[in-house]
């Protein structure tokens, strides 16, 4: 037999892990472009994948109905082995190619909130744990930097509440949200606050995107009229300065205001609806990776955030 030939026949019979990567990536991210876009492919690429691993599966993968496709029982019934697949496959890949236990570098990427409060804690105590290790830290939205680290552009990433098949995801801590009035407020030193005298106060209010906010909005939606909402913003720095200078109060993540409430100028106010709410930050790794670092970092962690 021609050895070509045979060349052919193996691959046309042997695992692709790009393509079963392709079909994850799409069940993951709800379509064909969303796909080729967390891929850093063209939305041709990705299809053309799921076409030839629906041919070595001799099955079809997806119903297609003009830009919405649908997982078939088939597909289903695949997705727990091709997700194992690929598992399979980066463990021995991370076992064949074992980087040294540090790298000379660390690259951190986070959201502005970490970068602001927690970043300037953290790495001092990491420089002590690891001095030979040199760090470079980048920020961006979850997103930015949930694609950097898919990319291999930075190690760790510290985002919002997120999951992807391709990393590891662990939440870091739970960040209570309060709410925050100037130290002359009338409301300072009050036993009860409703949510009715709240919203006629006047109210500086940031907000980040997390979908805890949300429900910080629903604890004003069974009142006759909305909020005295004066100032909107998504800069958490902004919004304390402006409750500081008594244009009002807000609702703030508890690490935004560590140093004002021991200076004095902030003052926690008490309201029973807002127990719970929080802002989650996870750690986000490729799986297997700097492991050392990991466990140093939750380590420091429980003592950043303790109280």
């Amino acid at each position: 037999m021609d050895k070509s030939m045979f060349a052919v026949e193996r691959r046309g019979t042997g695992i692709n892990i790009d393509n079963i990567e392709a079909f994850v990536y799409v069940i993951h991210c709800g379509s064909f472009n969303k796909a080729a876009e967390a891929l850093y492919l063209s939305q041709p690429s990705v299809t053309a994948r799921i076409q030839s691993l629906e041919r070595e599966l001799d099955c079809r993968l997806f119903d297609r109905q003009g830009k919405q496709v649908q997982i078939t029982e088939e597909g289903k019934r695949f997705l727990p082995y091709a997700q194992q697949l690929i598992t399979t496959y980066r463990k021995g890949k991370l076992h064949v190619h074992r980087q040294r236990q540090l790298p000379e570098e660390l690259r951190i990427g986070c959201t502005v909130s970490v970068s602001n409060y927690v970043i300037p804690d953290l790495l001092p105590q990491l420089k002590q744990r690891f001095p030979d290790v040199h760090y470079k830290i980048v920020t961006g939205t979850t997103d930015d930097i949930v694609g950097k680290v898919l990319g291999k552009e930075v190690d760790i990433g510290f985002v919002r509440n997120v999951s992807h098949p391709q990393l590891h995801s662990a939440k870091w801590y739970e960040d209570p949200i309060t709410l925050y009035a100037y130290a002359e407020h009338p409301f300072v030193g009050a036993k009860r606050i409703t949510i009715e005298q709240i919203a006629e106060q006047p109210l500086v209010f940031f907000e980040c995107g997390a979908l805890d906010w949300m429900r910080i909005h629903r604890m004003f939606e069974s009142l006759d009229k909305p909020p005295n909402i004066q100032i909107q913003t998504d800069n958490s720095e902004m919004a304390k300065k402006l409750v500081i200078g008594k244009a009002g109060i807000s609702f703030l993540p508890g690490l935004t205001v560590r140093q004002e409430l021991a200076q004095g100028k902030l003052v926690p106010l008490k309201v029973p609806e807002t127990e719970g709410i929080a802002l989650q930050t996870n750690i986000i790794v490729s799986p297997g990776e700097h492991g050392r670092v990991l466990s140093a970092i939750v380590d420091i962690g429980h003592q950043l955030v303790s109280p």
